[in-house]
Formats: C-alpha cells, structure tokens, sequence
C-alpha cells in the first residue's frame, strides 16, 4: 500500500490568532515609537518632571476654570433651549426659516428645524430627526445624508454665541454666525454634488415624499403653563449637564496637548517651571511657515491663533478653552473672534462625530466624501468671516 503523502499535506497552517497578535505588534511598536518620539522630545525640551506637571496643572486648570465656565453657559442655555421648544419659539424660528432652505441648501424647508436643533444641543440631535421615518419622508437620499454637514454645521451653535458674548465680542460673534451659515451651505451643496451617483444602502431608507404641502413635525405639550415651564427648565438644564460632562474628555485631553505644541515657557529667562500652559511650540513653528496664507486668509497675525481651528476638528468645546489664553497674550481681537465663531460652529468636532452619524443612517461608507466636503465648508466660513468683518469695519 502506498503510504506516501504529498508535502502539502504537512504544510502548517497560520493560526489566526498568530495572525492576530502580529499584526498587533507591528501596531502596538508603531504606538510606542510614536509616542516615544513625541513625548520623549517635549521631554527633552522641558525635563521630564516639568512635562508631567505641565501637564496635570494645565488639565486642573482648565477643568476648574474652563470647563465649569463652559457649564455654566450649557445648563442655561440648554434649559432656554428647551423653553423655546416648549413655548413653540422653535416652531416660529423654523416657519420663519423654512423659506430660505430650498435657495440656500437645497434642503425641504422642514430641515429648518434640524438646524435650530443642532444649535441648541449638539451634532447628533440631527440623527434622531433623520431617522424619524415622518422627518425623513421630505428629503430625497442624497439630500437625507448631507443633513449629517447640515445640521454639524450648526452643532453647539448658542454655546459658542454665548461664550463669545460672555467675552463681549457682540459683533463679531454675529459677524460668525453668518460665516458659519455660509459654511453650511457650501458644505451642504457640496456633499449633496458629491454623492449624487452615490449608492446608498438600502435598510432604513425613508420613502421620498414630494408633498410637501404640510411639512410639520409635532411637539406634544402636556400639563398647565407652569408645569411645563418647570419641567423645561430642569429637564434642558440636566441635558447642559451631560452635555458639558460629555465635553470634559475633549478639553481636558485635546487642549492640554493643544496647549503643550502651540505655547513656550512663561517665563523664557527662568525658563522652564512646570507650571500650567507652558510648552513647546511646534504648531506656531509649523504654521509660521505658510504665516502669509493665514494672514491672507483669515487675518491671523500670529501662528499661534492656528490651534483653534485645529481644534475645533476635533471638539469645539476644547478649542472654546484656547481663546482665554489667546486673550490674555494680547494676540486676539474682534476679526479673531468672528473667524473662530464661523469655523468652530461650522467644525464642531466634526471628526471625531461624522463617522457615528454616518453609520447610524447607514451610510458609512460616504464618510470620506463628507469629511472633504466639511472641510471645505469649514475653511470657507473663516475666510467669509473674515472679509465681512474687514467689509463691515470699513462701514463703520
């Protein structure tokens, strides 16, 4: 009996859990070299010692002088949002609004409502209405899925009004608001032209609805005046409440190392200390090298103000923490302020949200397309602030 066996018979297979743990160690080397270079570098500039407290001091710092500030503005403002709800407020805003959503975003005017959302809450208030299959009946596909740019650029809009009002920047805040509206029209119709040939997924997809004759969504109001103007405040108050605690992470994280690459010592005689917002300053290093761009486009005059925008990408409520110190370093001024308006509305953390919002419509495979097309929208809100602002302080 032939009892031979061909070879391939003996090859050993790769298990995959080998496979696995390869791959995972190319990535955990990849990790460690990263972050042996970036902060073993800071480390070297500062010391060791002067690094980690920088560090915690800057995190403590703007968690009780930053963060509770920001708070603050979220428990009242969500609490007036959530009365202007009660009190049909809303309503008028979004009948008022309504007709301008066809010309500008080519959006049903009911998106209107999506917008006054998000600029009351956050980002993902727009998914909740998206996926109200009522909601979603109004709008064609492609239309359906640029309400993610949409409504974004509208995200945490009262709060960055109310912080830059806290600052007294009246002026210039509107003058953002404004920059912030162009942004979203241009990011709205872009990603619409985007993903017109697009493919969508089929599972969810609300049926296109061309009567839009009645275009109202309802808000059930239960119980006498009072009740419900007690029930608003609190329940809007505790919805500032988690919002501000949801943002804790992004200030205290993105910010403190924000901080660390755009400042340099306090003092830079003593030099180093250890104390709060010192650091090295790679990002004004970076962006001085194309300064004439940014000065030419946003009027920035000093490289350092380039963090904010950065920022932004990831969360708005970090970058609101960066103006304070910008303020006290006298690098900061009313055209400042109307361009971090328009660009930290119209950004809103828009990174580290559009994938989720994309994925709960399911859709995540247009997320590329709606990153580009927000990023455009974005750097086209500072440059349109800024050129107002110069036109209307030619005006007087």
């Amino acid at each position: 009996m032939n009892t031979s066996t061909s070879d391939s018979e003996y090859t050993p297979k790769k298990s995959p859990h080998n496979e696995i743990l390869h791959s995972r160690s190319i990535e955990a080397l990849i990790f460690m070299g990263l972050f042996s270079f970036i902060f073993g570098g800071l480390a070297l500039e500062m010391g060791a010692v002067n690094l980690v407290n920088t560090i915690m001091r800057t995190a403590h710092d703007l968690l009780m002088n930053t963060v509770f500030f920001i708070m603050g503005i979220t428990v009242i403002s969500g609490a007036l949002g959530k009365l202007m709800i009660e009190f049909g407020v809303v309503r008028l805003m979004e009948f008022l609004l309504a007709p301008l959503m066809r010309p500008l975003f080519n959006l049903p005017g009911v998106a209107s409502l999506g917008a006054l959302m998000t600029f009351f809450s956050d980002n993902p208030a727009i998914i909740s209405l998206a996926r109200d299959r009522k909601f979603a009946s109004y709008f064609k596909k492609a239309e359906l899925i640029s309400l993610c740019n949409f409504g974004t650029a509208f995200g945490m809009g009262l709060i960055v009004m109310a912080f830059m009002f806290g600052l007294g920047f009246f002026k210039a805040a509107f003058i953002g608001l404004i920059g912030a509206v162009t942004g979203a029209t241009i990011s709205t119709r872009l990603m619409q032209r985007l993903i017109r040939d697009a493919e969508f997924n089929s599972s969810d997809e609300p049926t296109d609805n061309n009567d839009t004759s009645n275009e109202t969504i309802c808000f059930k109001s239960e119980g006498g005046v009072f009740l419900r103007f007690l029930n608003a405040v609190l329940d809007g108050g505790k919805q500032g409440v988690d919002l501000a605690l949801a943002i804790i992470p992004g200030v205290l994280i993105i910010s403190t190392f924000v901080m660390i690459i755009t400042f340099g010592p306090l003092d830079p005689i003593a030099g180093y200390k250890g104390v709060a917002y010192e650091g090295v300053p790679v990002l004004p290093w970076l962006a001085g090298l194309a300064a004439p761009i940014f000065k030419g486009l946003f009027g920035f005059n000093s490289p350092e103000l380039i963090a904010f925008p950065i920022t932004s990408l990831g969360a708005v409520g970090a970058a609101l923490s960066l103006i304070r110190m910008f303020l006290a370093k006298g690098i900061v001024g009313p055209n400042e302020i109307a361009v971090f308006t328009a660009m930290g509305m119209c950004w809103s953390g828009y990174l580290s949200t559009h994938t989720a919002m994309l994925d709960a419509l399911n859709q995540r495979h247009l997320t590329s397309r709606a990153l580009f097309a927000h990023t455009i929208g974005g750097l086209a809100a500072g440059i349109f602030a800024h050129f107002l602002y110069l036109f209307v302080s030619r005006l007087g």
